[in-house]
C-alpha cells in the first residue's frame, strides 16, 4: 500500500514540477499570489487564511518556492516508493501535497486530489514515527487498516449512488455506448472499447454496478467475502485504467482496496524471499501502545468527520467530490454521474496573416492528450495528468465566461509565452508570435477501425468558441487588466 502510494505521490509531484509555474506561478494563468490575496482580504489576515485553507504557500509562493516544494515532495515520494517510510515522512508528503491542492484553484479541483490527501493522511498512521525500514519492528495498527476499508467503501458506493441517481443511461445500461468516446482524455484502447458489441458494453455497466454498489458492502465481511470484494474492485479499476486516461484516480483507488487482502493472500503471489522476510518481521514485531492509542484517536476523528459525507451520500441531493473540513480528512466521492453523448473539443488556432477571416492560414495548437489531429492515435498519459487538457475538456462543454482564464491563455499565446506554450505538444509559431489567435469549437467522433484513410477521429466544426483576438484588441486588454492578469 505504501509503495503504491509513494508511486502516486511521485507522479503527482512530477506533474507539479512540470506544470505548476505556467498554471499558478507569478505569471501563470491563475496566479497563486492573486488567489491568496483574495482569501486574505476576505478573512482578514494570513493566519485566518491559513486556518481556512491550510498551505505552506501562505509563507511564500514564488515560482522558485513552488518548484522547490514540488521537488522535495517528489524526492520523498521516491524514497517511499523504494519501501522506506515512516510517519514523519508521510506527514510531510501529506502536507506538501495539500498545500498544492489548496492553492491550485481550477487546476486542482478534481476528486482525486482530495482523495489523495485523505489516503495520504491515513497512511501516516500505518508507520512508526521514525523507523523507516521496509520491515519495521512495529505492526501497522488494525484500526487504520479498517479505516482504509471504510475509505474504499465510501469511494465506490459514492460513485455508484451518483450514477443511480444521475443519468438514465446508467440505469438502462447504455452509458458505455458513449463513455469511451466522450471521456476527458481517451487512451490507446479507448476506440477498441467504444466499438465493442452493445451486449458487451451492457455487461460492462453491470460489472460497474457489481463493483460500485454490491462489492463495497462486503469489504468488512470475513476473509473470503472481503477478498472477493477487493478483487472485484481492483479488477474494475484496472479495466478503467486500460480504457482511458483518468489521471492517477484509479491507481489511487486501488490503494485502500488493498486493505481488503491479508498476508495469507499476498503470500501466494509474492516471491518466497519477500514472504519469508515479512513473516520473520511479523513474528518479531512488537505492539506499540503509542501507535495503537493514536490509531484509535484517528478512528474517533474519522467517525466524527464521516457524519457529513454519509449524510450527503444518503441524500437525494447527493453531491460528489466534496470536502467538509479544511484538511480534507474525510470526503465524499463520485464520478461520471452523467455521461455526454457527444464529444466537444476547443482548439486554439493562430495565424501570422494580416487576414483574420477563415481564409487565413490558421495553425492549431496541438494538445498533449486531447485529440486535435485526426490521424493521431490517442496517447497513454495516465497516471500522469495534463491539467490544461482536462480543463479544456470541461470548457468545451461550457462557454468562455465560465472559464475566464482562457482569455489569459489566448493573450499568452499571442506573446509566445514559453511557460504556457510548454503545456502544449508544440509551438506552431516558433520564430514569431501569431498576429491573431482564436478558439474553435469542434465535435469529434471515433473513426471506425480499418478506415482507408487510417483516421482515428472525424471532426465537424461548430463555430468560434473564442473570437479572433490580437494584442491590439483593447477590449481584451481592458478585461485582462480588470482581472489583474496584466498591468
Amino acid at each position: 500500500m505504501l509503495r503504491l502510494l509513494g508511486l502516486i505521490y511521485a507522479v503527482a509531484f512530477l506533474v507539479a514540477i512540470n506544470q505548476i509555474v505556467p498554471l499558478i506561478g507569478a505569471d501563470g494563468l491563475l496566479p497563486a499570489d492573486m488567489f491568496l490575496k483574495q482569501i486574505q482580504d476576505s478573512v482578514g489576515s494570513i493566519a485566518a487564511g491559513f486556518w481556512v485553507l491550510p498551505s505552506i504557500f501562505w509563507f511564500g509562493h514564488s515560482d522558485g518556492t513552488l518548484l522547490t516544494v514540488a521537488w522535495i515532495g517528489f524526492l520523498l515520494s521516491v524514497v517511499v516508493m523504494a519501501g522506506y517510510a515512516n510517519a514523519l515522512m508521510m506527514t510531510v508528503l501529506w502536507f506538501l501535497y495539500i498545500s498544492f491542492v489548496h492553492v491550485g484553484q481550477d487546476w486542482y479541483s478534481y476528486g482525486w486530489e482530495i482523495q489523495l490527501t485523505e489516503t495520504g493522511f491515513l497512511a501516516i498512521f500505518l508507520c512508526p514515527l521514525l523507523d523507516a525500514r521496509p520491515f519495521p519492528g512495529r505492526e501497522p495498527p488494525l484500526p487504520i487498516i479498517i479505516l482504509f476499508r471504510w475509505l474504499i467503501f465510501r469511494i465506490m458506493l459514492g460513485a455508484g449512488l451518483i450514477k443511480l441517481r444521475g443519468d438514465e443511461m446508467w440505469r438502462n445500461a447504455s452509458a458505455l455506448n458513449y463513455h469511451f468516446e466522450t471521456q476527458p482524455i481517451p487512451g490507446p484502447l479507448s476506440r477498441w472499447f467504444h466499438f465493442l458489441p452493445h451486449t458487451a458494453l451492457k455487461i460492462g455497466v453491470w460489472f460497474n454496478w457489481l463493483a460500485e454498489v454490491a462489492a463495497p458492502f462486503f469489504v468488512f465481511w470475513p476473509r473470503l467475502a472481503r477478498h472477493i470484494a477487493g478483487a472485484v474492485i481492483v479488477l474494475f479499476q484496472i479495466n478503467i485504467i486500460l480504457s482511458g486516461n483518468l489521471s492517477f484516480l484509479n491507481w489511487l483507488t486501488i490503494v485502500p482496496a488493498l486493505a481488503c487482502f491479508d498476508d495469507g493472500f499476498w503470500a501466494k503471489l509474492f516471491p518466497k524471499l519477500l514472504v519469508q522476510k515479512a513473516s520473520t518481521a511479523a513474528t518479531h514485531a512488537r505492539e506499540s501502545r503509542a501507535m495503537q492509542t493514536t490509531a484509535w484517536l484517528v478512528v474517533v476523528i474519522v467517525v466524527f468527520l464521516s457524519v457529513a459525507p454519509v449524510t450527503n451520500m444518503l441524500s437525494t441531493q447527493q453531491i460528489m467530490n466534496t470536502s467538509f473540513d479544511p484538511l480534507n480528512l474525510v470526503n465524499t466521492y463520485g464520478a461520471f454521474g452523467t455521461v455526454g453523448r457527444e464529444r466537444y473539443n476547443v482548439i486554439f488556432e493562430g495565424t501570422s496573416d494580416n487576414d483574420s477571416t477563415d481564409n487565413a492560414h490558421w495553425k492549431p495548437y496541438i494538445y498533449k492528450g486531447l485529440p486535435v489531429l485526426l490521424d493521431k492515435r490517442p496517447p497513454q498519459i495516465a497516471p500522469y495528468q495534463l491539467r490544461l487538457d482536462w480543463q479544456m475538456w470541461f470548457a468545451a462543454m461550457g462557454s468562455p465566461e465560465g472559464y475566464p482564464w482562457t482569455y489569459n491563455l489566448a493573450w499568452k499565446l499571442l506573446h509566445n509565452d514559453a511557460n504556457v506554450i510548454s503545456l502544449f505538444a508544440n509551438n506552431p509559431f516558433p520564430d514569431k508570435p501569431p498576429r491573431y489567435v482564436r478558439a474553435v469549437l469542434y465535435r469529434y467522433q471515433f473513426a471506425k477501425p480499418g478506415n482507408p484513410q487510417g483516421l482515428w477521429w472525424t471532426s465537424e466544426r461548430l463555430g468560434l468558441w473564442l473570437p479572433v483576438l490580437s494584442v491590439n484588441n483593447q477590449q481584451l486588454v481592458d478585461y485582462l487588466k480588470y482581472q489583474g492578469w496584466v498591468k
